[in-house]
This record gives structure tokens, C-alpha cells and sequence, in this order.
């Protein structure tokens, strides 16, 4: 699935590949933004949801305030996930993971705290709704809360609309539960 060249005017990559698994998907909007498709067991990816882990744990008060959400965050099954790159740094993240047959959720989806606001989860997000697409999913499905106000609206501006709770969210009610159909 290489989608070189769709959104940024540049072609051509910079950032080597780590492993056969990864695909660049662009080139950003500048020479040094790299976007690639990997999985879940990428180390930098790894990385990333251990630094979206310190910052919920900030949110919450404590990593004690959100144990019944961190069983659902394993990324054994997580097998799409998009890395953005700027130069050879890793600065974000967005994956999803089979729900069922029509069904994907959106998972670990995180943007260093000095690189938001440049529209990079934006781009995250419309690369794996593409992906999810070419995979035959036809809904996206996610879990959020209100404390994530950013990631709230970022999820309502690309279309997302809330619905009842799903699955293991269904007795949360922290939770907030959103959907879109692609």
C-alpha cells in the first residue's frame, strides 16, 4: 500500500526503513515529515504509545485512575499503524485494529505535545481511514473522553459522530464511544 505523493507537492523519502513490514506512504508537506505504514510490533510506535501512556497518567491523576482502560491498550493486535517521522524523529501515531468484519477501531492515535496544532493527527487520521478503506473495513469505531478535549474535536472535525457505548466501554461511562462510516 504505498499512497506516495497524495497529500504533500514533494515526492522522494528520506527516513530508511527498519524492517519489510513498513511502507512509506509520503513525503509530508515539507522535506523533512515522512509518514510510513507499519504494525504494531514497530519500536517506535512502541515508544510513542509509552509517552501517549505518561500523558493519559497525567490527565487522570495517575496511572491508578485509569486501570480499567490499560487491558484495552495492548498492542499485540494491533497490526496498521501509521509513524510520521520529522527528520529521523518519531512524532506520532495513529493504529487500528480489527473489530469485525465491517468494523475497525481506532487505537493509540498521539501526536508529540511540541508538534500538535501543525495538522498532523489530521493527516494521521485521513491515511488510516485510507487504509482502513483499502482493507475493506466500512466504520471506523473509537474510544475517547471528554478530558482529551483536543483529540475530541479533532475526531468530531473529520466527521466522527458519538454513539452509545460498545464492547468493553459499555460500563464506563468515562467513556465516550464515536463512529464514522467511511
Amino acid at each position: 500500500m504505498l499512497i506516495s505523493g497524495q497529500f504533500g507537492p514533494k515526492s522522494g523519502i528520506s527516513h530508511s526503513r527498519k524492517n519489510a513490514n513498513e511502507q512509506y506512504l509520503y513525503n509530508g508537506w515539507n522535506d523533512v515529515m515522512n509518514f510510513i505504514y507499519t504494525d504494531g510490533s514497530n519500536s517506535d510506535f512502541i515508544g510513542l504509545c509509552r509517552l501517549l501512556d505518561y500523558y493519559l497518567n497525567e490527565i487522570a491523576g495517575g496511572e491508578e485512575n485509569r486501570l480499567q482502560y490499560i487491558p484495552y491498550n495492548a498492542l499485540d493486535d494491533i497490526e496498521d499503524v501509521i509513524l510520521v517521522y520529522e527528520n529521523e524523529e518519531p512524532v506520532g501515531c495513529a493504529g487500528f485494529k480489527y473489530y469485525d468484519d465491517k468494523t475497525a477501531e481506532v487505537k493509540r492515535v498521539f501526536v508529540k505535545k511540541e508538534h500538535r496544532g501543525n495538522g498532523i493527527s489530521k493527516q494521521l487520521m485521513e491515511l488510516l481511514e485510507n487504509s482502513a478503506k483499502e482493507k475493506g473495513f466500512r466504520i471506523l469505531i473509537l474510544e475517547s473522553g471528554e478530558p482529551l478535549a483536543e483529540a475530541m474535536e479533532l475526531y468530531r472535525s473529520i466527521g466522527f459522530k458519538v454513539i452509545e457505548n460498545y464492547g468493553q466501554y459499555k460500563n464506563m461511562p468515562e467513556s465516550i464511544c464515536m463512529e464514522k462510516v467511511l
